[in-house]
């Protein structure tokens, strides 16, 4: 896992640096106290977290961070600052923790365990093998290896998805729209921009309010919706 701390105060960068390298097995790539110099380097470089100070020159820390949550691919944002009245701010553009200076041993050790876990758990969810048409998904704190005919449908959960089978519900810590990346598109369809479903599951498909679907599907008794701007290619799909 490779991370960037961006702080112009020496003795808080060290501090933090100290907890980095002895508390987790986190990568510092790099050091910056500019956030111009922050947004060059990461549109050249990838990074998984930036330990962000507010307080810094050219571009304070919440602009730059609305900035990079515009990438595609987002690294996760840990603010490192004094100020308290940003927070809801930060938490807008998703950002994986609010860290208040002075520092708490505790908070910082506890925010590291939390990255890494996320992390890693990130990783894993996304890695699946077509050859055995495998998936490894998440249930109470375990990796369940689940066969992709299995899954019913998906759904978004704020910044996870949650799985569903017949009888069993899991979660993988990415967005849906990620997700669906890793799924066969023969089988699955991203019916909503909260919702996936797996085609050869559909038991009916029920005409819905301004010339939309609701999907009502095997052996469970939930239905899923089409939006309007999914139609046509839903139809095309089904051949309807």
């Amino acid at each position: 896992m490779k991370a960037i701390i961006v702080e112009d105060e020496f003795l808080a960068r060290e501090e933090l640096k100290y907890f980095i390298k002895n508390c987790s097995s986190i990568e510092i790539v790099d050091e910056f106290e500019d956030g111009i110099e922050v947004l060059k380097f990461i549109q050249q470089n990838e990074v998984d977290v930036i330990f962000l100070d507010i307080n810094i020159p050219s571009l304070d820390g919440v602009l730059l961070a609305k900035n990079i949550s515009k990438f595609s691919k987002k690294p996760y944002i840990v603010f490192i600052t004094a100020y308290r009245e940003h927070a809801v701010e930060a938490f807008e553009i998703e950002a994986f923790d609010y860290i208040l200076k002075p520092y708490s041993e505790s908070r910082i050790i506890s925010m590291l365990k939390k990255l890494e876990m996320t992390f890693n758990h990130e990783n894993v969810s996304l890695h699946n093998n077509p050859i055995s048409n495998k998936i490894n998904l998440w249930k109470n704190e375990k990796i369940i290896v689940v066969d992709m005919d299995d899954i019913y449908y998906c759904a978004a959960k704020e910044r996870i998805t949650c799985v569903f089978t017949k009888h069993e519900e899991y979660s993988v810590n990415v967005s849906i729209s990620e997700f669906y990346n890793t799924l066969p598109k023969d089988k699955f369809f991203k019916s909503h921009r909260s919702y996936i479903v797996n085609i050869t599951k559909i038991r009916e498909i029920i005409p819905w309010f301004n010339n939309t679907y609701n999907l009502r599907l095997q052996d469970i008794d939930y239905e899923v919706p089409v939006s309007r701007s999914n139609i046509k290619e839903f139809k095309q799909i089904m051949n309807i």
